[in-house]
């Protein structure tokens, strides 16, 4: 893998439609591993700001090259 080892491969269509869907809530922030990193987007769910993040992340995502399983490392 010429990938950081520390970077954790998630499937890239789910992790797309959960950031596009629920991103506003973190969920694709905890499909990835990123526990913190959702519950700090839950707490601030009620605030538009997430769900701006989301909507770039998932844009980021979706142009990511995907290996040959789908996967892309976050």
């Amino acid at each position: 893998m010429s990938e950081n080892s520390s970077l954790r491969p998630v499937n890239k269509v789910i992790y797309c439609v959960l950031a596009f869907f629920l991103g506003g809530i973190g969920v694709h922030k905890f499909y990835a591993g990123k526990t913190m990193w959702g519950v700090i987007y839950l707490v601030f769910c009620w605030t538009i700001i997430p769900s701006l993040i989301a909507l770039i992340e998932f844009i980021m995502a979706l142009f990511k090259k995907a290996d040959a399983d789908g996967n892309i490392y976050l």
